[in-house]
């Protein structure tokens, strides 16, 4: 059977190599009267490329194959003769003379082996080049005063490094923004004389962030006394150029479990540095550019809120650049971009070493990193466009001890630096930057980059043209393929298919009992985060051994069919001839399986919109280009022969060398999440984070190795496949279940929270509860923790902790100690003011949350219809009257502000018209209205004495939900 693309193929191959009035015969074996028919409308075909000419003889070789035997026969008595094949009725020739037939369905081992080793190394070449190569480091002599210097960069770090962990409230952080404001007019003293550059301290009144998107559905932060350092650059004699900026945003505050090297001080030092260098080049701007450096961002993003909706610059900002981190170091790469798509081509153009990948974006956008960026509040509140970078190495340090300077490498700076300042340059010196908030476009941009060098977009339509064309092709050559292969060519298909469906099936299979194993052999459950490299041995060598089983048990069935065939096909083939004719059909056919999935996914992708597709489109045209230029036939009499190594290495060459890097970097950002993989410690099985990475590792081995893997089954190499995977997972295993790789390290230590709970929820004037709680978002038990610090620390489920924004269900306690470090008066207060019960009940609560800045309340949404929220003291409203979100029938409210943050509270709550009744004492005592938990940044004598907090191998773990290590929590009931 040939396939309808082969028989393209070969017409454009027989119109390169031969003239017109010969390329029918040197191609075909047709006789006189059937060359008489189609020459015409072949040779129209070729000289005019017309489709429907090709059409034509389509259908025409169609109604051949269903002519009577008869006629066959007759036409076909002069090719009988001469011995090369006859006809047997199905229209499918067969051999007169097979003594001189050889066919040999046979490929060297050592072959496959270079492949393998040509993969792996390739692979790894490819991501090291992408992502590991960063530019040197360069010093103020070598770039002088325009250029960027990270030598002068790494300043500003190891000053901000310095101060420790600086959150929102803390002394450090007024420290490290009066450093931020000091070089800032260091900047304004030393810039061009012809260049005006503007410093604001900025002091944020109080204000709520009501984002919907992402992780602010159902709740509400409200932030107070916020400052900010705005620094503003604009040529002098234009003043024109202060109507239209362009922002860039970074965040100098950080997580109280960390010194922030990483997350962010490494972007308020390249801002700095940046603004030192641009502040010699605007005098021929077009556009000011201003510099934010604000607060608040790790609490929920307040810093960019307060800042758009209160600076009076904000309304000149036309497009904003967001700068954060989600590791430390490395190349910083571009993850989010657009709406408009004027940004991101832009800086394709000018980028010295462009970084962009639009999956990370699509990744993000669904939701499956669970965070957020200032890029939400430039985009979704104020209508920019723009670009969002961060740093993505070493992701598993994020928000822990280990985001210090040590582990920032050279180079980092220099990258994102050159990129940005040659960005702003152009940018700022546009006339055509997109108008913000009164230009949109739905027509988003497709991004990614080569190996850090070059960088492909295009717009959005264009990629619906292109897949579109590709998919209907695709989907007219398979199907024209079967109409002309019949009934043979169907089950072929399917049978093919079927292989790849194994070959899914036993992958998974294989790699998700490895995920239940782990938790049982080792001790922690994700063994793999220190020491990235192993999940090669332990989920990559189980998935690839079985796709390789699944997928040959599928060769095996297709052969078989493809044998029984040949019975009735091709019966003066020798017997020996026929096996090896069958072996060498299915191989093709499970090729051609490869090249479905593909299609398949580069399908659903259109559909859908996935910026992500063109890696289909890649898999899918690559490879099928090297398998019509190398093996397509037009004669179905020519028997098949083995593919081609040389198409395999045309046919992988660009997927590789487009996705591979890309694959491993996106395999070591899912396996460092998985330090905070659980949200509510407790509440997620231990394995759930290895069948994760399991399905992610199983999927990458499916969708690369497939073509691959249809080069294996005719070679030796089965055997010394299975033996080295075999070999590989055992070597994993035991380094793993030996201890001799720990799960973590030094420098990637397990997060943990030691908090001081003093709960006073539920007690009714009785004497609150006091322990000392440790709790993890790292999968596993904390026994071994626990028995590293002693102090009687008993680990369960017994002990359900309720934090307001999350809870824990497993964790260590002790009550040892803990009734020294805090007082009664510290608890926060919850006091009925008024309680009006008439058609429309309200109810007016003061709330005194005493020496907290930072709290979380939560408000029941199946009692409560609406509230408002105000400052006790100014009266001033921060939470209007509106509709709220709410997630499981509770709206979450998260304060945080700086030391002169209001404390006291009104709270005036509107009930539903509707409730239900409340009849026994369990539902009156368990029903609440209200939850608050308060913090204070500040260690009991209990606390510390812990020894966490100097491990090794744990670290806090900080966020934005996360308690301090002092928290207190207490409750309202409905039935108050």
């Amino acid at each position: 059977m040939a396939p309808a693309y082969e028989f393209f193929t070969g017409l454009i191959t027989a119109t390169i190599n031969k003239k017109k009035s010969t390329c029918i015969d040197s191609r075909f074996r047709l006789n006189n009267s059937t060359r008489t028919l189609i020459a015409p409308i072949f040779c129209e075909a070729i000289q005019f490329r017309c489709i429907a000419c090709l059409i034509r003889f389509c259908i025409y070789s169609i109604k051949m194959r269903q002519r009577p035997k008869g006629s066959s026969e007759k036409s076909n008595s002069s090719v009988r003769n001469s011995g090369e094949a006859i006809d047997n009725g199905e229209g499918t020739p067969l051999y007169d003379n097979n003594k001189n037939v050889v066919v040999v369905a046979k490929r060297s081992s050592y072959v496959i082996l270079a492949l393998f080793v040509l993969v792996i190394y390739g692979t790894w070449g490819v991501y090291h080049y992408q992502y590991e190569s960063l530019p040197a480091p360069l010093t103020l002599e070598q770039v002088g005063k325009r250029g960027f210097s990270e030598h002068e960069a790494m300043k500003h770090v190891v000053a901000l490094t310095r101060l420790g962990p600086h959150p929102v409230g803390s002394v450090a952080l007024d420290r490290a923004l009066q450093y931020v404001l000091e070089a800032s007019e260091s900047i304004k003293k030393t810039a061009h004389w012809e260049v005006d550059v503007e410093v604001d301290f900025f002091g944020a009144k109080s204000g709520a962030n009501n984002l919907v998107g992402g992780l602010f559905n159902g709740k509400t932060h409200v932030y107070s006394d916020l400052n900010h350092v705005v620094l503003r650059i604009l040529p002098k004699y234009a003043s024109e150029a202060g109507e239209n900026a362009i922002l860039v945003s970074s965040h100098i505050d950080s997580v109280f479990s960390a010194e922030g090297a990483g997350d962010c001080s490494s972007c308020v030092a390249v801002m700095l540095e940046l603004a030192r260098g641009i502040s010699q080049w605007a005098h021929g701007f077009k556009n000011a550019v201003i510099f934010l450096f604000n607060t608040g961002e790790e609490e929920g993003l307040n810093g960019a809120h307060s800042f758009i909706t209160q600076h009076p610059w904000s309304d000149t900002i036309q497009m904003a650049i967001d700068l954060e981190a989600m590791g430390i170091g490395g190349k910083s790469s571009i993850f989010q971009a657009g709406p408009h798509p004027w940004a991101i081509e832009n800086y394709a153009l000018v980028a010295k070493y462009p970084t962009a990948q639009i999956i990370a974006e699509d990744i993000f956008s669904s939701g499956a990193i669970k965070s957020a960026t200032d890029f939400q509040v430039y985009e979704e509140l104020a209508g920019l466009s723009g670009l969002d970078f961060a740093y993505m190495d070493n992701t598993a340090v994020y928000h822990t001890k280990n985001d210090r300077l040590k582990l920032l490498k050279p180079g980092s700076l220099q990258h994102l630096g050159e990129n940005m300042l040659a960005f702003l340059l152009h940018a700022a010196a546009s006339s055509n930057l997109p108008k913000g908030k009164g230009e949109s476009t739905q027509e988003k941009s497709i991004y990614f980059d080569i190996l850090g060098t070059y960088m492909i977009t295009f717009r959005q339509r264009l990629a619906n043209m292109l897949y579109n064309s590709v998919i209907l092709q695709s989907l007219l050559i398979w199907t024209t393929s079967l109409l002309m292969g019949g009934y043979i060519a169907a089950i072929s298909l399917a049978l093919s298919c079927l292989s790849v469906i194994l070959m899914w099936i036993c992958s998974i299979g294989f790699s998700i009992i490895v995920a239940f194993i782990l938790p049982l052999v080792s001790s922690s459950p994700v063994p793999f985060v220190a020491s990235p490299w192993l999940v090669v041995g332990l989920f990559g060598a189980p998935s690839l051994l079985g796709a390789f089983i699944g997928h040959h048990v599928g060769y095996l069935i297709l052969q078989s069919y493809l044998s029984r065939t040949f019975v009735g096909r091709k019966r003066n083939l020798p017997t020996s001839v026929k096996a090896d004719v069958a072996k060498l059909d299915a191989e093709r056919w499970l090729y051609k399986a490869g090249l479905l999935q593909w299609l398949i996914l580069l399908t659903v992708g259109n559909y859908y919109k996935i910026g992500s597709s063109y890696i289909a489109l890649a898999w899918l045209i690559s490879p099928a280009f090297a398998y019509g230029l190398l093996e397509a036939t037009l004669s179905p009499a020519r028997l098949p022969k083995p593919l081609k190594t040389l198409t395999l290495l045309i046919g992988l060459s660009i997927p590789f060398l487009i996705s591979s890097g890309m694959i491993i970097r996106l395999t070591a950002t899912v396996i460092g999440t998985a330090v905070r993989f659980v949200r509510n410690p407790g509440s997620t099985p231990e394995w759930l984070g290895n069948v994760i990475t399991a399905l992610f590792i199983a999927a990458i081995i499916c969708l690369t190795m497939v073509y691959l893997m249809s080069y294996v089954h005719i070679s030796g190499a089965k055997m010394p496949i299975i033996f080295a995977t075999c070999i590989l997972f055992a070597i994993s295993l035991g380094a793993v279940w030996t201890g001799v790789v720990p799960p973590f390290s030094e420098d990637t230590a397990r997060a943990v929270n030691v908090v001081h709970v003093v709960d006073a929820t539920g007690t009714y004037n009785e004497k609150p509860v006091s322990y000392i709680s440790l709790f993890s978002t790292t999968p596993g038990n904390l026994i071994g923790e626990a028995d590293q610090i002693g102090e009687g620390f008993v680990c369960g489920r017994d002990r359900f902790q309720d934090f307001v924004t999350f809870s824990v269900n497993y964790s260590c306690w002790t009550d040892k100690g803990s009734e020294t470090g805090w007082v009664a008066s510290d608890i926060p207060a919850i006091r009925v003011e008024k309680d009006t019960k008439e058609e429309s009940r309200i109810t007016q609560i003061i709330i005194d949350t005493k020496l907290s800045t930072r709290w979380s309340l939560g408000i029941n949404t199946k009692e409560i219809d609406d509230f408002q929220l105000k400052d006790a003291d100014l009266s001033e409203e921060l939470i209007p009257l509106g509709e709220k979100s709410s997630v499981n029938g509770w709206h979450i409210i998260q304060f945080s502000g700086g030391p002169k943050a209001p404390t006291k509270f009104n709270l005036t709550l509107f009930w539903n018209k509707t409730r239900a009744a409340i009849t026994s004492d369990n539902e009156k005592k368990e029903n609440l209205l209200l939850r608050i938990r308060t913090d204070i940044n500040r260690q009991t004598p209990q606390i510390e004495k812990e020894e966490l907090f100097e491990g090794e191998t744990t670290s806090l773990f900080g966020k934005s939900t996360s308690p301090h290590t002092l928290a207190f929590l207490t409750s309202l009931p409905v039935d108050f």
